[in-house]
């Protein structure tokens, strides 16, 4: 099956995904990665006395190193302001989205939860876009993707968290997929991390290596599973 991530910045697919995009490549998966920016707005740009352009640069390459860790099957990073997607024209976004989505035509779309993990204003705005452009395309059945998911943190994970951000976890009544990679998904995620070399301090600081184990949690839209399914994929038109 052919599976799309949308996050809004470089390092969003590392931070605790790369667990299940692995496991995903594993299963024989295409996996298609699209970033809304380049992150080059970033505090830690400061470190190295980066401007916004440069620092972006920067983080492109760190996500491609990215793509051949994981085995993506395609990476799109577009160039819109980071931080600013709030001050967007949102049908704007939504048609950038939507002309991805088409175009890629995947089975499944995921992204970040309503209330985006860390609660950053441009995971916010990415979760709402892309829940408007999959309702959209579920009016035209050739384009729609067969599910919307969001990647989750249990309540346990996020209590793991370090406290260098704020963390909001799915509770278990809307987790609906708790997929339990292999040890060798863990490393793949590790290696994706480090590819961004630029924020080695910032992943040292969050613990995230170390906070999170082999389970990897979504939520579905418009979909109940109690209990939840093993994978992505899985209750999709028997496949999974």
């Amino acid at each position: 099956m052919r599976i799309l991530y949308v996050f809004p910045h470089p390092d969003d697919e590392s931070f605790g995904p790369a667990r299940g995009i692995a496991a995903h490549v594993r299963d024989g998966h295409e996996v298609h990665l699209l970033t809304l920016t380049r992150g080059g707005a970033t505090k830690e740009r400061h470190r190295f006395g980066y401007t916004v352009e440069e620092m972006g640069a920067v983080r492109q390459r760190e996500m491609e190193c990215v793509a051949r860790e994981l085995g993506l099957q395609t990476l799109t990073v577009l160039d819109l302001p980071d931080g600013g997607l709030k001050d967007l024209d949102p049908a704007a976004l939504e048609t950038t989205i939507e002309n991805h989505v088409v175009s890629t035509s995947p089975d499944v779309v995921v992204t970040y939860p309503v209330q985006g993990i860390s609660g950053f204003a441009d995971h916010l705005v990415t979760h709402a876009a892309v829940v408007r452009v999959y309702r959209r395309l579920k009016s035209v059945a050739d384009q729609s993707p067969g599910r919307l998911a969001f990647v989750a943190l249990t309540e346990d994970q996020a209590a793991q968290g370090p406290g260098v951000h704020r963390l909001f976890a799915s509770s278990s009544a809307d987790i609906d997929c708790v997929q339990t990679v292999r040890e060798e998904d863990m490393e793949r995620f590790r290696a994706a991390l480090d590819c961004y070399e630029t924020y080695r301090t910032m992943i040292e600081r969050t613990g995230v290596k170390e906070m999170l184990d082999r389970r990897v949690a979504y939520e579905f839209y418009d979909e109940r599973f109690d209990p939840p399914v093993r994978t992505l994929c899985a209750g999709m038109a028997g496949r999974g």
